[in-house]
């Protein structure tokens, strides 16, 4: 399911340091791995020639810290604006998966700083797995699924029980926040066991052999409300991914927008009203974004 990597690389960060933890997944082992580094456009020769020899040496650095085989890696050197490069090269090689840095920017500082992991965010349809600067990446043992009824959810549950196919001590957490309670502190505390979402993922775990733990919240957990639902219901997988040390989060995030408007960036989620961006910019741990219209 994932046999190409897109490694984007800016010589910061710890993307590097996610690739190589990612790779030593058994399913993940024999996956070709491509590493990126974009040079962007200069004003003078002089300049794109430094640019060039820059580039050069944070591939080369890349690709000795990883030290994968030869055969599985290869490296590009392209000039433009990464931005869009990342998403042609993704293209270009057919990625399965991207992996690349962000800082964690929130709504409107993403727009404008020019992020770029929040550009190809929003215009790219394939899984990625975004490492924020100022997480500590840790093997990966503990894995959790946002799930609710969308397909994207549904998506990624599919993708954590590949990426734990002969992972040897792997725990899988299935976490749901239950929007009804939200706000209701007088309602009684649900019990998982009686949520048909989780009761459904956890039987298709159970196909793969793998005893998942259900999580799910109410939204009850004492912490200051946030304004939008979406961020309360980011703010408590947030908090089930901290409470339960998870070392990888997955979780879908649906494309709202019109297949007229897909060359255009989703203002509700650059805005930070979509869930999915709030756990972007908030969780503690690596997270990995997916859609359905993946290729």
């Amino acid at each position: 399911m994932i046999e190409r990597i897109l490694l984007a690389v800016s010589g910061l960060g710890h993307a590097e340091e996610m690739l190589k933890t990612f790779v030593d997944l058994p399913a993940a082992k024999r996956a070709k791995v491509t590493v990126l580094h974009v040079v962007p456009p200069q004003t003078s020769a002089e300049g794109m020639t430094a640019k060039w020899e820059e580039g050069g040496k944070i591939l080369a650095n890349a690709i000795q810290y990883l030290n994968l085989d030869p055969s599985q890696v290869s490296s590009i050197l392209r000039q433009g604006e990464p931005k869009d490069v990342v998403c042609q090269v993704a293209d270009e090689i057919e990625a399965d998966l991207i992996i690349m840095g962000s800082r964690g920017l929130k709504r409107l500082q993403s727009i404008l700083s020019n992020s770029v992991s929040q550009y190809v965010f929003q215009l790219s349809s394939r899984p990625m797995l975004l490492v924020k600067d100022d997480i500590y990446v840790k093997k990966i043992n503990r894995i959790m699924v946002a799930m609710d009824n969308s397909d994207a959810a549904k998506h990624c549950l599919k993708l954590a029980l590949f990426l734990m196919q002969d992972l040897k001590g792997a725990e899988l957490f299935l976490a749901n926040v239950n929007t009804e309670w939200l706000n209701k502190s007088n309602k009684p505390e649900p019990n998982p066991a009686d949520n048909p979402v989780l009761a459904a993922a956890a039987a298709e775990a159970k196909k793969y052999g793998i005893q998942a733990r259900c999580l799910l919240s109410s939204g009850s957990s004492g912490q200051d409300a946030i304004i939008t639902s979406s961020g309360r219901a980011g703010q408590e997988i947030c908090r089930l991914a901290d409470e339960h040390n998870i070392d990888l989060l997955l979780m879908g995030s649906p494309d709202r927008r019109p297949s007229i408007a897909k060359s255009f960036v989703d203002l509700d989620r650059l805005l930070g009203a979509s869930l999915s961006d709030y756990v972007r910019v908030n969780a503690t741990c690596p997270v990995l974004l997916a859609r359905t219209d993946a290729t």
